[in-house]
């Protein structure tokens, strides 16, 4: 099998657009991975913002995007355990971690400062074959399509920013700023939570909102100010920043109510150019939250099986692997709120 070549979604360099279909070996596996024959990828935003070069983390080039995966193991290396030839699985991010790192020793490794996950600290899945630790392992249920279970990754991040990250509870009025993949699903996932979930987003994004309508949440575009105050006058309990630029945090202290909590879950890059004071007058809770772990996997994968967490309404189409660019331009043209590809 080493001598096969397989075709891989490349970044290879730092310039914007170099991105290009290769050819490249499948890769050696080691005594504790597995050589998983990928099934379908999604395509993440930080894939496109590696694509536009607009990202801000380092990224080793060349490298295979993807990491929102799942798949069928090919091979298992000679001291793993408990995952044999043909099993269904989905893979964390995690794909190098420092196991004596004080964080990976509490199970937080997705906090280790070292860690490097695939699709730009190694190589990814948007390829047929991808080497994984077997750590890094999650059974696939029975029933639950490849399409589906490749999307627990975003899942896992939403379900992180809202059931872990975030004190949410039943009738607590919540809105999420920025209606992308993973702003849909922290407003699907905060629904589950029983609260009352509204969703911004801008003129552009109306395609969007109307998808999220479809989880029961409240689509609202350009100014959620009258829907956050109309309880009581005094704004959102819980306010999820899930936009990929800096200014949404300003939008987000304007809206959540005192003692509230903001979760910041997008990234900006930008400097914010604005005073936090209002979190300070407000006394409100600015939460970051980042990735996820392994017992987040094993609680999205039961809700995608149950049905109570639905990602097939976010999908917007499977593009084979070679048809990588049209399948970004749909995302990032806002088109399609979530492509996924199957390697060819």
């Amino acid at each position: 099998m080493s001598s096969t070549k397989n075709a891989a979604v490349v970044n290879y360099a730092e310039k914007k657009h170099s991105v290009e279909i290769r050819e490249i070996p499948v890769p050696e596996i080691g005594e504790e991975d597995i050589l998983l024959e990928v099934e379908n990828v999604g395509v993440c935003g930080s894939d496109l913002h590696q694509w536009t070069s607009d990202h801000s983390w380092p990224v080793n080039y060349p490298v295979v995007l993807g990491h929102e995966f799942g798949g069928k193991i090919a091979s298992v290396g000679d001291r793993v355990t408990g995952w044999k030839v043909g099993d269904r699985v989905v893979s964390e991010t995690a794909a190098v971690i420092d196991p004596q790192n004080p964080m990976s020793k509490s199970g937080l490794y997705n906090l280790d400062p070292t860690r490097k996950g695939f699709g730009y600290g190694v190589n990814g899945a948007m390829t047929r074959f991808v080497r994984v630790p077997a750590r890094c392992l999650h059974h696939v249920p029975e029933g639950l399509s490849f399409e589906e279970a490749c999307l627990t990754e975003p899942c896992s991040v939403a379900y992180n920013a809202v059931a872990v990250n975030s004190h949410i509870k039943p009738g607590d009025r919540v809105i999420v700023i920025g209606p992308g993949t993973i702003g849909i699903l922290c407003a699907a996932v905060a629904k589950i939570c029983g609260g009352d979930v509204a969703i911004l987003g801008l003129e552009k994004d109306r395609g969007r909102l109307e998808i999220a309508k479809s989880y029961g949440i409240t689509p609202i575009i350009n100014d959620a100010s009258e829907w956050a105050r109309k309880r009581d006058g005094l704004g959102a309990d819980l306010v999820v920043d899930a936009a990929g630029v800096s200014e949404t945090l300003k939008i987000a202290m304007q809206l959540v109510r005192p003692n509230g909590q903001i979760t910041k879950v997008g990234w900006g890059p930008t400097p914010c150019n604005f005073s936090l004071d209002p979190i300070v007058q407000k006394n409100v809770r600015l939460q970051g939250s980042f990735s996820h772990n392994w017992p987040i996997w094993e609680k999205v994968l039961g809700l995608l099986a149950s049905g109570t967490l639905d990602v097939k309404p976010i999908i917007g189409g499977i593009w084979p692997i070679t048809q990588w660019h049209e399948a970004f331009e749909k995302m990032h043209s806002g088109e399609v709120v979530k492509s996924v590809l199957k390697p060819v």
